[in-house]
């Protein structure tokens, strides 16, 4: 059965003063307004707005709220809106169930809500300070705007306002991040049926374009004179080192500095970078030339009591300075003209104009490009052709510091 209507009552309809001069009793009664409206007085003075309708064949209430808070003339209009839902066949009590846990679950499911959910779910996977920075990133940057907004109703223009007050400050790159952070958020929702789509795709191309800084590195030519410079440098002697390992291996400073012995293998002639240091969370492999190895021997005379290779001279339980190296190239007339970091770019360049394959170089630059054809990263991929590679390095830069660059090795008398 359809729900249907109280009927009428002939009764007198309420006014504000019959309601003002109505005494508790005893026991709770009913002041009717007719057409199933009626005021419940309680012993106590409360005041209760009640609706009757039957449903289903069943009879049912809906409360209203309390007098005065809720008008005569209020209850008035609540009763005749919930007339025509059941007129229309519609049960008010279930619409209004319906509507209480749409609230609920907006109101659980809001942007700050998730975004804890889903940062709790992937920091397991994350290592070092990386789930310290992205909850940084969402306190001070997204919460102040999007914590409490329901994330189904959040759009892509009211997104890109609260990306466009950090580009406002200049940090193009935070920027950029910020909307990677909420895009990962939003697929989460839509993965565990919190959202319908994801806003952050819409902005594609939205954001000002992050001005890419290249590291100043020294081509092929200049390559002798920064030798002999490098021979005779006359600062610390770990520092010297530090700046031929780093050309002889071309790995990113960040994971020179924080180099372990124990992740040394002199027997396999084997550097094995773990995962946790690497940029793209992968083992990643250095074979060693001879030239390395021997240089390693010299470098354990200073620091092999010590956890890291490359120990601060300052701190030894602390890793040299990210400046260390900057500052020394700095002294050497390197201002402007070359920074650690680019020695990759020297090796990649005369690496590939001397015929290595390009597969082969990314590969031991442990790129964070990959070709999605490919397939998974293989730390070992490779391996072969690079350790031929590693040691056709180290034998022309031995033979630059020796013969100023007329005696470099062609790669095809390179033994295998």
């Amino acid at each position: 059965m359809y729900p249907q209507l109280e009927k009428c009552t002939p009764k007198m309809k309420l006014t504000d003063l019959a309601i003002k001069k109505a005494k508790p009793k005893d026991k709770p009664y009913k002041l009717s307004d007719g057409d199933g409206l009626y005021l419940l007085i309680h012993p106590n003075g409360g005041r209760y707005w009640r609706f009757k309708y039957r449903a289903n064949g069943k009879e049912k209430l809906l409360a209203f709220g309390t007098y005065p808070e809720v008008s005569l003339s209020d209850a008035r209009e609540k009763r005749l809106a919930n007339r025509k839902l059941v007129a229309a066949e519609k049960d008010p009590a279930a619409l209004k169930k319906q509507k209480k846990l749409v609230e609920k679950i907006i109101t659980e499911n809001t942007f700050e809500n998730i975004a804890r959910e889903w940062h709790e779910n992937k920091k397991g996977a994350w290592t070092g300070r990386h789930p310290v920075t992205v909850m940084k990133k969402l306190e001070g940057d997204l919460f102040p705007d999007l914590g409490q907004r329901p994330i189904s109703e959040i759009t892509a223009p009211e997104l890109l306002a609260v990306i466009r007050k950090v580009e406002a400050r200049g940090a193009l790159d935070m920027a950029k991040r910020a909307l990677q952070i909420t895009g990962q958020i939003f697929r989460y929702a839509i993965q565990t049926g919190r959202a319908a789509r994801d806003p952050s795709a819409d902005l594609k191309g939205a954001l000002k374009t992050v001005k890419t800084k290249h590291h100043a590195f020294l081509r092929e030519q200049e390559l002798p004179e920064y030798l002999v410079k490098l021979e005779a440098y006359d600062g610390h002697t770990l520092t010297k080192l530090a700046l031929k390992m780093v050309l002889l291996t071309f790995v990113r400073s960040v994971e020179l500095r924080g180099a372990r012995w124990e992740e040394i293998d002199f027997d396999k002639q084997e550097w094995r970078i773990p995962a946790e240091r690497m940029k793209m969370k992968e083992l990643h492999i250095v074979p060693l030339a001879k030239q390395t190895i021997a240089l390693l021997h010299e470098i354990h005379q200073h620091t092999g009591h010590r956890e890291h290779v490359f120990a601060n001279q300052h701190q030894p339980r602390s890793i040299m300075s990210e400046n260390t190296l900057l500052f020394a190239l700095y002294r050497m007339g390197y201002h402007s003209r070359a920074t650690a970091h680019g020695f990759r770019s020297t090796a990649s360049t005369i690496l590939n104009e001397h015929g290595f394959r390009p597969d082969v170089i990314e590969r031991q630059l442990a790129h964070s490009e990959r070709d999605n054809v490919r397939g998974a990263y293989n730390h070992a991929e490779y391996l072969p052709e690079r350790r031929k590679m590693m040691q056709w390095w180290a034998d022309y830069i031995q033979n630059i510091a020796s013969t100023g660059g007329s005696n470099v090795i062609p790669l095809k008398q390179v033994k295998t």
